[in-house]
């Protein structure tokens, strides 16, 4: 193999990636890991409890499903990275069009999105908080929102002055302690382990069990179609997530990462030597990806049986009245004493998925102008954090306080109360149509770009195998399917304006035909730009 210490700027490859032994590959865990857990406060503890609850053990094999689809989208990003130094929002820049119009795109949905998903988080820690002080019945359940801006707050102080580090270890323990509980408390259970399995493998049509009308109608009212897409939204992390992991990965220098674009004979010279180090190094982000989705279809398979087997005989979902209480009785099956523990890991977890909604928001924003000009990105990464930092802050404050005077009024109006599907609550309403966005139709049309990417910018030894593009080009064609199903179910006529389908698609066209206008003039020309 080519000694990797000639190469400039790439270190030399792990040792333990260059055993036989993948179980040695292991060491290599990291980012993954951190993706698994910001996605394991509202994809598992929440929506995968949900969907046990509403539709038992066939929901598994959806979160299978779109579990193995989204690992081809972001090992295949990785991978571009790993091997050319260049990141695919940089590539996206060539797109037929406008020089830079689609990264300005996502940037721009982004700035609309992002906010939203900062708000939601703690939205959903206020309204537990609530429900552990014994507060929820003041101002009329409003009490939640002010909570959440608690939060809010000391979480903006904390990325701020970038004093994680020690929050991020003593999480780690939390939320592995309430992962160990919960397992231990399905074995008390004793699920049907053939059902389980059969769920998770065979695919099923989804039906709304008969209590479901009659006990929660604002879930009744709502499209399958639309509670299946949140979860796929949700379930494994979103495209943005993807882009700020694939940023993430010149901190950790695998292959060609942090050295910078590589030139067209660089990339020549690594695909004609088979043991170019850079090509060993492919294999760190295929290990890291494939546990981190491991972890996500294994957190979800928990909780989906604990909903099976607690909440669905009890005729109980999780709602936005209640997202995060019900689910306390998974550990304290074990004993009453252990509720405690379940409070600190929900306190942990949400507390660091939030952390985690503003580093990707950061580093989205940083990669995209990066992108788009380079000189101003390299130059400005600090102003452009605190820039991303208080917008997303003042977004999530605006949700949060919307929210409250919605809530403490009962719905605002006779008309929106109606409008609302579950009470007077629309925290989950308003995040719908960007879930749909980020963690759906993203994803699709990043899965249909890949292999473009790869074939216009890499070698032939280089590009993905075939499994991978048609992996992506199925991926993509379910997500976008899935995406514009959920938009037009998510539709309800007379009803609350985000509810309503060409709101959403007319934001989405807006912002595409917006970042075509004003691309020729953000976009630094190609000549000053790096390879």
């Amino acid at each position: 193999m080519t000694d990797s210490i000639t190469e400039p700027g790439i270190r030399p490859v792990h040792p333990a990636l260059l055993s036989g032994n993948p179980l040695s590959w292991l060491q290599v865990f990291g980012p993954g890991a951190v993706i698994a857990s910001i996605t394991l406060g509202s994809g598992e503890l929440i929506f995968s409890s949900r969907g046990g609850s509403l539709f038992g053990y066939d929901i598994l094999f959806l979160f299978v499903l779109i579990s193995v689809l989204k690992w081809g989208l972001v090992f295949t990003m990785a991978r571009h990275m790993v091997l050319s130094g260049v990141h695919p929002y940089r590539r996206m820049i060539d797109l037929p069009g406008p020089r830079g119009w689609f990264p300005l795109m996502l940037l721009l949905i982004g700035s609309l999105t992002t906010p939203i998903w900062t708000g939601f988080f703690p939205g959903i820690l206020g309204n537990f908080t609530s429900q552990v002080t014994g507060t929820e019945d003041i101002f009329n359940g409003a009490v939640d929102y002010l909570w959440g801006g608690a939060f809010l707050v000391g979480i903006l102080v904390l990325s701020a002055s970038g004093g994680y580090s020690v929050l991020e270890r003593v999480q780690i323990f939390i939320v592995a302690a309430m992962m160990i509980c919960a397992v231990v408390s399905l074995l008390i259970y004793q699920p049907d382990w053939i059902d389980m399995l059969l769920g998770g493998i065979l695919p099923h049509s989804f039906a709304y069990p008969d209590w479901v009308p009659e006990k929660y109608p604002g879930i009744a009212d709502k499209s399958v179609w639309v509670e299946t897409s949140t979860y796929v939204g949700v379930i494994g992390g979103a495209g943005f997530d993807y882009l700020a992991y694939t940023s993430w990965l010149r901190e950790k220098y695998w292959g060609r990462s942090s050295a910078g674009a590589a030139s067209r004979e660089e990339l020549q010279q690594i695909a004609e030597d088979p043991q170019h180090p850079t090509r060993f190094w492919v294999r760190a982000p295929l290990v890291d990806c494939t546990l981190s989705f491991v972890l996500v279809v294994a957190f979800s398979a928990v909780f989906v049986a604990l909903g099976v087997e607690e909440l669905q005989p009890a005729e109980e979902v999780p709602t936005a009245d209640n997202f995060l209480e019900m689910q306390s009785r998974f550990i304290t099956k074990i004993h009453e004493f252990l509720y405690p523990l379940y409070a600190v890991g929900v306190y942990m977890t949400f507390v660091g998925t939030l952390y985690g909604t503003y580093e990707i928001g950061i580093a989205v924003c940083q990669e995209i102008v990066r992108a788009l000009h380079p000189e101003v990105g390299i130059r400005h990464a600090r102003r452009l954090k605190n820039l991303t930092l208080a917008w997303c802050s003042c977004g999530a404050a605006i949700v949060l306080v919307w929210n409250f005077l919605h809530t403490y009024q009962g719905g605002a109006t006779p008309e929106l109360a109606a409008a609302a599907t579950e009470g007077p609550r629309i925290l989950l309403d308003i995040l719908r149509p960007a879930n749909l966005f980020t963690g759906v139709f993203a994803c699709g049309l990043l899965c249909w770009l890949m292999p473009w990417v790869d074939w216009k910018f890499l070698p032939r030894p280089l590009r993905m195998s075939a499994v991978l593009i048609g992996l992506n080009i199925v991926a993509g064609a379910i997500f976008l399917f899935l995406g514009v199903k959920g938009y037009w179910d998510n539709h309800k006529p007379g009803g609350a304006w985000y509810e309503n389908r060409w709101v959403s698609i007319g934001t989405i066209v807006g912002m595409g035909l917006l970042a075509m206008v004003l691309a020729p003039r953000v976009v630094a020309p190609e000549e000053d730009s790096p390879a």
